[in-house]
């Protein structure tokens, strides 16, 4: 028996049917695979699998085709050799396959594969003004006690910040921002030698004097292409980049395709410049646009699939954020299950950063989701 992926050829075809199909394929982050040269008895047995994994199953004498989800066809490729005995070449192949489709985030020197396992992304705010815990952890010993609660929660990266982008903000000059920060990298770094730490800061020198402190990655509201030393700066470093979209300044006649041309042609600048395509994570940018927490923004939490073509892990930063206290009345103490809800829709389309306030309740989401999308039922075939 052989197997094949012939996901791109649907993208490739040029009827209206096929092209419909392949961008719902990428949006839906499934795959196609076509198996031959089987015998009656491996046909009913494979016809038995793509039903117990919920796919779309197409048999003929000469061919098989299944359409699968990504965690089907990697439940399918663990379970292939109970299935079937003697299969090895097979079992190869969809291993292979498989890790086309995984996506990583480098990061300094740490890898991240964001398709096996979602990366909680705890903020560390020291602010006097972010828009939900500014003025919170005032002493060194304050924010020491949070970044352990976090990591102990599970944090998989310490966002520190110095310089809050709410609506409104008002700047801070760099070394003021290096005097809020850099005490608090030193020591975290010190006191948690094995946590992956990042910084939120769209300022030059903030970039270039955090790189030899041992930050893995950079988050930039301006999505690094505002000042022309900074491409040069990245492409010197191995750091990870966070590169958000914003529409503070403008407004758009069609969001989602202005979005798909800024995150392609930011992409394109990025890797001209020297910048490997795997150290790059999206953002999409809620809350920054023009209408602060307006509609925008619930574009942005339904949209998030429409990304995934790009094969790059997107961020879900809505932790807590205004749009819940204009839409619900909330207050931001009273946002948390809210923020849970709208975060486990973006996971669920493809969000596989979740940028959080609250470590451990993400923690939890994270698990029992991914626990969901991985429920599949295969006794009865082995």
């Amino acid at each position: 028996m052989l197997v094949q992926d012939i996901t791109s050829t649907f993208a490739e075809a040029r009827d209206f049917a096929s092209q419909a199909l392949s961008t719902q394929i990428n949006r839906e982050q499934q795959l196609v695979l076509r198996f031959t040269q089987y015998d009656r008895e491996q046909q009913v047995k494979l016809t038995q699998l793509a039903h117990q994994l919920d796919g779309v199953v197409q048999a003929s004498p000469a061919a098989l085709t299944m359409l699968l989800s990504q965690p089907a066809a990697r439940q399918l490729t663990r379970h292939w050799s109970q299935v079937f005995q003697q299969q090895a070449t097979v079992q190869i192949q969809l291993t292979q396959i498989m890790k086309q489709y995984d996506i990583y985030w480098q990061a300094g020197d740490h890898r991240f594969n964001l398709t096996t396992k979602p990366l909680i992304y705890g903020i560390m705010n020291i602010t006097p003004d972010s828009f939900y815990d500014g003025g919170r952890y005032e002493t060194m010993a304050d924010v020491l006690a949070h970044v352990d609660e976090m990591l102990q929660a599970g944090a998989d990266v310490i966002e520190v910040n110095g310089q809050t982008t709410r609506p409104g903000f008002k700047e801070v000059t760099p070394a003021e921002e290096l005097d809020r920060t850099l005490p608090y990298i030193r020591a975290i770094k010190a006191q948690f030698p094995a946590a992956v730490l990042a910084i939120d800061t769209y300022k030059y020198p903030v970039m270039q004097a955090v790189l030899t402190e041992g930050v893995s990655i950079i988050n930039d509201v301006n999505a690094f292409t505002d000042d022309p030393r900074k491409l040069q700066l990245m492409a010197d470093s191995r750091v990870g980049l966070l590169t958000m979209h914003s529409s503070r300044d403008q407004e758009y006649a069609d969001l989602t395709s202005s979005m798909r041309q800024f995150f392609e042609q930011n992409l394109a600048e990025l890797t001209a410049a020297g910048i490997d395509l795997e150290r790059i994570a999206l953002d999409q940018g809620i809350g920054y646009s023009k209408v602060a927490h307006g509609e925008q923004d619930y574009v942005m939490m339904r949209n998030i699939d429409e990304f995934n073509y790009l094969k790059r892990p997107m961020m879900v930063a809505i932790s807590r954020k205004g749009y819940l206290g204009l839409l619900l009345g909330l207050k931001k103490e009273d946002r948390l299950p809210m923020t849970l809800v709208t975060e486990a829709t973006m996971m669920l389309k493809g969000g596989r950063i979740l940028r959080v306030h609250d470590v451990a309740e993400t923690k939890q989401l994270v698990t029992l989701l991914n626990r969901i999308e991985n429920g599949y039922w295969l006794a009865s075939a082995e």
